[in-house]
């Protein structure tokens, strides 16, 4: 029900380009600036200022963000509720994933929720973690589940269960013959990583810099936003990775790859992430509590 240019004056004004609103709305960037100059010619005034290659907002822009906010905020709470008075568990759920839960965790999960709940349309974006917080803040998706605990102030995050990380090459590799690795160790070999941004970078980025390493040392000869991709190069013997120990267990099962612990062990805390201090939907609400207990369950 909220004014569509609204729905893109706020992706916009959270991203601060109109190129990444775009995407994340699934619309192409004439139309976002369209929209966004509709709503300026309405108001009479810039709602952004742009130049060099940038955009900010403007007082007047800062102010109808706030009102945005609420404006859709309110929007969908009503949706919801007329919705929810039939008595019905139904209508869309917009779920976010980082890219080895989608892959790995939350097929099984999506599908047995499903079964139970058959009315709800459920529709899966898989990103990596900071992208998938983004949108949840701009209300293009109602939860998450990722690799890290969000520091985003407008979000909420619970921990759900325990990841662990380890080393992935091939049989044939020079580390094949470790039982554990260190980060020096790790410093002599070529290194296949994934990509800023992700999950999974972030903590074996921490967990070098723990061991007093600088992950900018490491002889990182790719950066690939795909968890199969990466597994796709390390299998040609170009380098190792470091991924979750859940994401190759048909490789290790098929012999394709090795995994070696790290040491000292790295795991990574599940969490999903929701809009704090916002109306729930008796859906979002109800899928997030089977989530976790689901993903308890599963690492158990």
């Amino acid at each position: 029900m909220a004014d569509r240019r609204l729905q893109v004056f706020h992706a916009v004004a959270r991203h601060l380009s109109f190129t990444r609103a775009a995407e994340a709305l699934f619309m192409t960037q004439p139309a976002v600036t369209f929209q966004i100059k509709q709503l300026e010619e309405q108001f009479n005034t810039r709602l952004f200022e742009r130049g060099h290659g940038r955009i900010s907002l403007t007082p007047a822009g800062e102010l109808v963000l706030e009102y945005a906010e609420r404006i859709l905020a309110l929007s969908a709470e009503l949706e919801t509720r007329i919705g929810e008075m039939t008595g019905q568990m139904r209508g869309p759920l917009m779920v976010g994933a980082s890219t080895t839960i989608a892959e790995f965790m939350l097929p099984r999960i999506l599908g047995e929720f499903n079964s139970l709940y058959p009315q709800v349309r459920t529709r899966l974006t898989v990103a990596n973690s900071e992208s998938i917080e983004n949108r949840i803040v701009e209300h293009s998706l109602d939860v998450g589940l990722i690799e890290v605990e969000t520091r985003n102030p407008n979000l909420q995050s619970e921990i759900c269960c325990e990841d662990e990380l380890v080393v992935i090459c091939t049989p044939d590799y020079p580390l094949h013959g470790e039982r554990s690795v260190t980060a020096r160790t790790l410093l002599e070999y070529e290194y296949v990583s994934r990509e800023p941004g992700s999950g999974t970078r972030e903590v074996s980025d921490a967990w070098f810099r723990e061991a007093g390493l600088e992950p900018e040392r490491l002889k990182t000869q790719m950066e690939l936003g795909s968890l199969e991709a990466l597994k796709g190069v390390v299998v040609t013997g170009l380098g190792y990775a470091i991924v979750s120990r859940a994401s190759v267990g048909r490789e290790l099962q098929l012999g394709s790859l090795l995994a070696i612990p790290l040491q000292p062990r790295l795991s990574r805390r599940i969490s999903v992430v929701f809009p704090k201090e916002r109306f729930r939907s008796r859906v979002v609400s109800t899928f997030i509590e089977f989530a976790k207990r689901r993903l308890r369950e599963l690492a158990a």
